[in-house]
């Protein structure tokens, strides 16, 4: 084989430099395009922030007073009355905005205390994943004790100490999320901690620290998040059903679980909405987050 002609290689060096192949797209750019590619993903991120800015937006586009009666004389109103869209409760409040009110209680009092799970996990799985030595086995098993506490009993504990409140609530969310996903970041680093590139960053002399901070944690954070997305679906339901029994948001605040609880009491009178609206909201606010978590399983998954 003759050896290649030097002008075609000055020629190709001489290229201009539109000509050249474009460099591939970051890595956030790749997971943006994967993330519209999944439909249902993207639909329920836009829900989600469309629910945030509404409950956000609360005191200024709430069209009554949540917990005052927009008009007693319509009380159980359906929806679609004049002036009220989704109706109107047993008391004659306005049903679209004591729902635009309550999100602030059910969503704003749920990401954070699952945020706070999320990276409470993750320093616990980091910890007890890499070390091999005793504390490794504490934290492990106060995480297995923690496990064995029902979330129900557990927010009844709370409360009793707490009193019935945001507190009790944030409390038991964190408590409840943090076994489930620290057993996650665990497995994560145990997998992690004994491959090749981890044993080549200790030959070089890296510490610790940069071990786990560096080249351990991107690789098992995605998980974390991941699950911390879709519990925040199952913390929604689980906040409304506090509230249903009467340890989460008291009265006369408005919130998801207490709609549901004072609709339940008016069914018989032929007021199903009252109940119907705010629970549909749970599902499928609580549907979006797990369809979002799905999602971002698929987008931030490296095989992908």
């Amino acid at each position: 084989m003759s050896p290649p002609d030097p002008s075609s290689i000055a020629l190709t060096a001489s290229l201009p430099s539109h000509e050249t192949e474009p460099a591939p797209p970051s890595g956030g750019l790749v997971h943006w395009r994967r993330l519209q590619a999944n439909k249902l993903a993207l639909a329920s991120l836009v829900f989600i922030v469309f629910m945030l800015l509404v409950s956000l937006l609360a005191p200024w586009i709430s069209p009554y007073d949540p917990n005052a009666a927009a008009d007693p004389s319509l009380r159980l109103a359906p929806p679609g009355t004049p002036g009220h869209l989704l109706g109107l409760d047993g008391q004659g409040r306005d049903l679209l905005s004591r729902l635009i009110w309550g999100g602030r209680q059910s969503l704003l009092s749920t990401i954070p205390p699952v945020a706070a799970a999320v990276l409470l996990s993750l320093a616990l799985g980091l910890y007890a994943g890499y070390t091999r030595g005793r504390g490794s086995a504490l934290v492990m098993r106060v995480i297995d004790i923690l496990f064995a506490f029902p979330m129900v009993l557990l927010a009844i504990g709370l409360a009793t100490a707490l009193g019935p409140g945001l507190w009790t609530i944030g409390l038991t969310i964190v408590f409840s999320a943090t076994p489930y996903l620290a057993r996650v970041v665990y497995a994560g680093v145990r997998a992690e901690r004994d491959k090749d590139y981890v044993e080549a960053a200790r030959a070089l002399g890296a510490s610790t620290r940069t071990v786990l901070f560096v080249e351990i944690l991107p690789n098992v954070a995605t998980a974390a998040v991941v699950y911390g997305t879709t519990l925040v679906g199952s913390m929604i339901v689980f906040l409304a059903g506090l509230s249903f029994l009467g340890l989460g948001t008291q009265p006369p605040t408005a919130d998801w679980g207490r709609m549901v609880s004072e609709g339940a009491q008016v069914l018989v009178l032929d007021a199903a909405h009252v109940a119907t609206v705010p629970a549909m909201t749970i599902v499928l606010v609580a549907l979006a987050f797990n369809w979002l978590g799905n999602g971002l399983r698929d987008v931030l998954d490296p095989k992908n």
